[in-house]
């Protein structure tokens, strides 16, 4: 049995992790956190912490989980670069999860991104959509961040220097290098992830829609179970699906 905390526990995400929950027998939910609550008076509880609270609590979650041995599977996006090497500095304390993206499809887009950007090589222009509902507070989303890291690693770029977000008045002809993303807002949608390679003559795209957050809940609580016997280190759910 795998004990967990949820932090974040009243939002969209944390609520859907309770409901499936309730479904998987090996895990035992025995805390529940939001604003104004005290991770402390029940961290001694658990075996995993599984935060979707917000960028700026990650950190102290973090902290909390290392003084206390507990394992962390962290579901936040929009971290700042001092948010993140906080959080990072955790693992040689304790075993972490950190991804932008729960869903094994989403994943699945991970690694076929490599992969298409490694055959078709630098004569594909390379761009990223993501849309998601009106309430999101981040952009681009985490999933697109982690996408567009893949791109630019696999041309041998630095992201900063070649990510351009959105185009807007007379900005001069595309560069080869350039990815592009782009994030819309609207409605209710859980996510829409493509990316496209265009060619002269030709265009591949790679799609992911999720209609549930369901997917997300689902594979947080198997990111959980995995990391909760680990030895301390940094891993993503690449590592939780064995893709990599």
């Amino acid at each position: 049995m795998t004990r967990i905390i949820i932090t974040g526990a009243k939002g969209r995400m944390g609520q859907m992790l309770v409901t499936c929950a309730a479904r998987v027998p090996a895990v035992q939910v025995v805390g529940l956190i939001d604003l104004g609550d005290d991770l402390q008076t029940v961290i001694a509880r658990g075996d995993v912490v599984i935060d979707f609270s917000s960028h700026d609590a990650s950190a102290s979650i973090a902290r909390l989980c290392a003084a206390h041995k507990k394992a962390l599977v962290v579901g936040t996006t929009g971290h700042s670069p001092a948010e993140t090497q906080a959080i990072q500095a955790c693992r040689t304390v304790i075993p972490l999860v950190w991804t932008s993206n729960f869903s094994t499809g989403v994943n699945t887009l991970f690694w076929l991104t490599r992969k298409a950007a490694e055959i078709l090589g630098p004569g594909f222009d390379l761009e990223i959509v993501e849309m998601h509902h009106r309430h999101k507070k981040d952009a681009p989303s985490g999933t697109a961040a982690t996408l567009a890291q893949i791109l630019a690693e696999t041309r041998g770029h630095q992201l900063n220097e070649v990510a351009r977000h959105g185009r807007h008045g007379i900005t001069g002809e595309r560069t080869a290098a350039e990815i592009g993303i782009h994030s819309l807002r609207g409605g209710d949608v859980v996510g829409d992830h493509t990316v496209v390679f265009a060619a002269d003559g030709e265009r591949l795209e790679l799609a992911h829609r999720a209609s549930s957050r369901e997917t997300f809940a689902n594979g947080a609580l198997r990111a959980a179970q995995w990391v909760a016997q680990l030895p301390p280190g940094l891993y993503t759910m690449q590592d939780v699906l064995g893709l990599k």
